[in-house]
């Protein structure tokens, strides 16, 4: 066994469960749901600028289908755990971590000069006040470990993984949108066939083509308005908690180190939007 995976493994036993940690607050993402609320808008004006009723666009058959073979072609494609991790991160997307880096730096600051004048097991007080679960598990590792490439190897490993795990479910969303649209042509040559089946009734047939055709809508509105848009907004949330956890892991191992408290906050800085540093 490594010795990051042997770090990784005692280090849950060092330290009782039953604290009561303290949860990071969220919110709704309002972006997300503005955005959402956008699209919804623009489909419902573009049908009825057409003059054709929204309810001709309700056909069940192509719902079945477009839904139906989305879902079951997800499930062939997609492993069970991996299934049920895309599906509770993109629950996820209405929910937005509040987390401000600025008020994050000054935590880690408060944390450096506590553990410049009490030392390393002065900040263990401190530690599950946090509201940030990677900075607790930073910390504690920081207190068991004794060599700083242990500590160093052990939370690049941590983040290295979480983000591998953030694309895997975004690329879950990615592989059922561009399923979606195949399954809609698929739904589209259903309902043509059923259309040939009545071709001597003129006004049936055009009516059916119409019908028939909404399965592709149902496929390329459910590929580019909801499965890949999300895939894109998963990607973007870690890449924004892979910053967050560099300029934590930066903060523990200056904490380690016991650099100097302004070199601390020049480094940690640099993590800082150009807006914020203003």
């Amino acid at each position: 066994m490594s010795t990051s995976a042997a770090v990784l493994k005692q280090v849950p036993e060092s330290k009782p469960a039953s604290r009561k940690r303290i949860q990071r607050p969220r919110k709704v993402d309002l972006s997300m749901l503005t955005g959402v609320a956008i699209v919804i808008a623009a489909l419902v004006a573009g049908i009825a600028s057409t003059g054709v009723r929204l309810s001709y666009f309700l056909q069940p058959t192509g719902m079945l289908i477009v839904l139906g073979g989305t879902l079951g072609v997800t499930f062939i494609a997609t492993p069970r755990h991996g299934l049920l991790h895309s599906v509770r991160r993109g629950l996820q997307l209405l929910w937005t971590p509040a987390v401000k880096r600025e008020a994050l730096i000054d935590e880690i600051m408060s944390l450096v000069r506590a553990a410049r004048t009490g030392g390393m097991l002065g900040i263990e007080p401190m530690i599950e006040q946090s509201r940030h679960s990677f900075l607790r598990e930073s910390l504690l590792l920081a207190l068991d470990v004794k060599e700083r490439s242990e500590l160093q190897a052990v939370l690049e490993t941590k983040i290295r993984l979480r983000e591998r795990q953030g694309e895997a479910d975004a690329k879950m969303l990615e592989v059922a949108g561009g399923f979606a649209p195949t399954i809609g042509v698929l739904g589209t040559v259903v309902g043509l066939i059923d259309v040939l089946r009545q071709f001597s009734n003129v006004a049936g047939v055009a009516y059916g083509i119409g019908t028939a055709f909404v399965s592709t809508i149902y496929g390329l509105a459910l590929a580019n308005l909801v499965l890949l848009p999300a895939a894109h907004r998963i990607r973007a949330g870690v890449a924004e908690a892979f910053e967050l956890q560099e300029l934590m892991t930066e903060g523990v191992l200056c904490l380690f180190d016991r650099i100097h408290p302004a070199l601390v906050r020049e480094r940690l800085n640099c993590y800082l939007r150009e807006a914020e540093t203003r």
